[in-house]
């Protein structure tokens, strides 16, 4: 690999997945464990703080987190140090799941061979320790499902290694560094918190394969960058945002995307016809917007697409294909011969005022023509038109 650090990283992941297992780490007797050596005194010093700085631990995760065998600690796993195979050292922490409630002490930073920290799911709070930045090694950083706060952890980027983020339902607030952008990550979780800020122009610089930045505040448009990461995204994920302006019409570029999520925001203008050249997409959801127009058929006729959600919306028409999709969702549009849709009035009124894409100050989209005239039918044929 071109990143030595990386490559270090990776190999101890491995190692503690092939050669450390949970099963075989509980078969291990005290007798055989490696001899504690300079590293193993130094994570047993950085468990032993954080055991106190543990309040609470209903699952005795902790229990037997005494004496410097660390190795022998439920959720560590020790591994031969990437530069060293005659020294045993804590490659990982698991600690997923436990209901744990504390803090993370500033001695974590002893764990400098630390390649996979994962804490999901606990009542951790407070904030991610600044010593977090001497853990050069660590590949996967999870701390979601917690109760952690403050501004974003920028200590995260000064971590080389770090190729998976994962910082989703807590209580972060603030705005995020746009260099959280420029970092070389697999995939990046910092849905679910309070960040409160529009996306940096410099979204698109970001690799991963799954971006999720859904349930915060962050306002403002999508940036026209994002296309930027069409060779790397598989999945797009950016409900409930407060995103506002049109759509970019060079969507269909996201060749590899499978996933397309930007329900629960307030965007305009139509949807792009380019959507139809994203041959993979299996799960569309434009729900919950202030989209409008007729969706084009090309999208409707998606070899892979099994999901379309386009509610509560204005599409004034849509392909006979749309509606032969097994599982769609168009309802509260002002869609002519469809049910449960909006009344004339709604339509009428969202109509006469003519959507400007350019006047949002995001990507130029056409306007959606005029809402066409309604043929007029009996009522007993039609009961629930709007």
């Amino acid at each position: 690999m071109k990143n030595p650090c990386l490559s270090l990283a990776l190999w101890g992941f491995l190692t503690i997945i092939f050669l450390f297992s949970k099963s075989s780490q509980q078969a291990v007797a005290p007798a055989t464990l490696p001899t504690p050596n300079p590293r193993l005194y130094l994570a047993f010093f950085a468990l032993k703080a954080w055991k106190r700085a543990i309040t609470s631990d209903p699952n005795n995760f902790t229990t037997d987190w005494f004496g410097p065998h660390v190795c022998n600690y439920t959720g560590v796993y020790c591994a031969p140090a990437p530069d060293d195979n005659l020294t045993v050292t804590v490659a990982g922490i698991d600690l997923n799941h436990g209901n744990i409630s504390g803090y993370l002490p500033d001695e974590l930073g002893l764990l400098t061979d630390l390649a996979v920290f994962h804490i999901n799911s606990n009542r951790f709070c407070g904030s991610v320790p600044e010593t977090f930045k001497k853990l050069k090694l660590l590949y996967e950083l999870d701390i979601s499902n917690n109760n952690f706060s403050g501004q974003f952890p920028s200590v995260v980027l000064s971590l080389p290694s770090l190729k998976f983020l994962d910082i989703r339902y807590n209580q972060f607030s603030g705005v995020i560094p746009s260099a959280v952008f420029d970092l070389t990550l697999d995939a990046l979780f910092i849905n679910n918190n309070n960040f409160q800020s529009s996306l940096p122009q410099n979204l698109g610089n970001s690799n991963v394969s799954v971006l999720v930045l859904a349930n915060n505040n962050f306002n403002g448009c999508i940036p026209s960058s994002l296309t930027k990461m069409a060779g790397t995204l598989h999945e797009i994920i950016l409900i409930n945002m407060s995103l506002t302006g049109c759509l970019q019409q060079d969507l269909g570029s996201f060749k590899e995307v499978t996933v397309f999520d930007v329900s629960f925001n307030n965007l305009v203008g139509s949807l792009p016809e380019s959507i139809g050249e994203m041959k993979k997409l299996k799960q569309l959801n434009v729900a919950h917007n202030k989209l409008s127009g007729y969706i084009p058929e090309s999208i409707c006729l998606l070899p892979q697409l099994e999901n379309f959600t386009y509610s509560y919306n204005y599409f004034y028409g849509a392909s006979p294909a749309c509606f032969k999709l097994q599982d769609k969702d168009d309802q509260k549009n002002c869609i002519i011969d469809r049910p449960n849709q909006r009344t004339i009035e709604e339509c009428k009124s969202f109509y006469s005022f003519p959507i400007d894409c350019a006047a949002t100050g995001c990507s130029a989209s056409p306007p959606p023509p005029p809402l066409p005239s309604r043929p007029t039918k009996s009522p007993k044929h039609h009961p629930r038109h709007p």
